[in-house]
C-alpha cells in the first residue's frame, strides 16, 4: 500500500489501540484522537489520508466533527457506529462520510474498507481519456486536476461523490442501477446499498443543481436508476 496516515477518532482507548495494531500490520501509520476537538487539532498539524470516526464521543461527537472537517477537506471519512440502526449511518453519510462500519467490527473487514478508500482517494479519477475534461451543459469535471465546476463556479465533492459523477459523465445517457453504481464505485458486491447510494446522489445534486428537486444534470429513471443527460 505504501505509507499512509490514518486518523482514528474514538473515545475508547482499547478500540484506538486495536485499530492501530491492525493498520500498522498493513504498513499504515496511525494518529489517535479521543474526540472531535482533538481530531480537528491533529488534522491541522498532520498530513492525514483517511479518518476513522466514532459517532458517540464527549466534547464533540463524530457527526459534528465530520461536518466541520468537510468544510475544508475532502479526504475519506469512515464512520464507526456502535449502533446498527440506519439512522446513525444515514446521518453520517448526510454530513459527508464516505462509508460506515458497525461495531463490533471484523478486523479484516475494517482493514479492507480502509485500503479500498485509500486506493480510491490516492488514485482519484484514473480513467484515461483523450481529453482531461468531461462536460455537459456547463457542468465540467477535469480528470487531471480532479476539479468539478458548474458554470465556472468550483464545486467541492468528496472522493465518493467525484467517482459517482465521473462514472455517469463518462457514460452520458446510460442509465446505471443502484447496484451497478455501488459495485463500480465501491468496487465490492452490493448488499442493501440503496440508502448509501441515494444519500450520495442527493448530496451531489445539492452541490451541482440549481434546483435539486428539478435536476438539470443528474436524472432519476424511476424503477431503474440514475443517469446524466447527454
Amino acid at each position: 500500500m505504501g505509507k499512509y496516515n490514518v486518523l482514528v477518532v474514538d473515545d475508547e482507548d482499547e478500540i484506538r489501540d486495536a485499530i492501530e495494531i491492525y493498520l500498522k500490520n498493513e504498513d499504515i501509520s496511525v494518529l489517535k484522537a479521543k474526540d472531535g476537538i482533538d481530531a480537528l487539532m491533529l488534522l491541522e498539524e498532520n498530513d492525514v489520508h483517511l479518518i476513522l470516526m466514532d459517532i458517540m464521543m464527549p466534547r464533540m461527537d463524530g457527526i459534528k466533527a465530520t461536518f466541520k472537517i468537510r468544510e475544508k477537506k475532502n479526504l475519506p471519512i469512515i464512520i464507526l457506529s456502535a449502533k446498527s440502526e440506519d439512522t446513525d449511518k444515514i446521518l453520517g453519510l448526510n454530513v459527508g462520510a464516505d462509508d460506515y462500519i458497525t461495531k463490533p467490527f471484523n478486523p479484516m473487514e475494517l482493514v479492507a474498507r480502509v485500503k479500498s478508500q485509500l486506493r480510491r482517494y490516492m488514485n482519484l479519477g484514473n480513467f484515461k481519456t483523450n481529453n482531461n475534461e468531461l462536460s455537459v451543459n456547463g457542468l465540467v469535471l477535469n480528470q487531471e486536476t480532479k476539479l468539478v465546476s458548474v458554470d465556472g463556479d468550483e464545486v467541492r465533492l468528496t472522493p465518493i461523490e467525484y467517482k459517482i459523477l465521473e462514472l455517469l459523465l463518462i457514460n452520458k445517457g446510460r442509465v446505471f442501477s443502484i447496484e451497478e453504481i455501488y459495485e463500480r464505485v465501491w468496487r465490492e458486491p452490493c448488499y442493501n446499498a440503496e440508502n448509501t447510494v441515494a444519500v450520495h446522489i442527493r448530496r451531489i445534486r445539492e452541490k451541482i443543481e440549481i434546483n435539486p428537486k428539478e435536476p438539470k444534470y443528474l436524472k432519476v429513471v424511476w424503477g431503474i436508476g440514475y443517469k446524466i443527460e447527454k
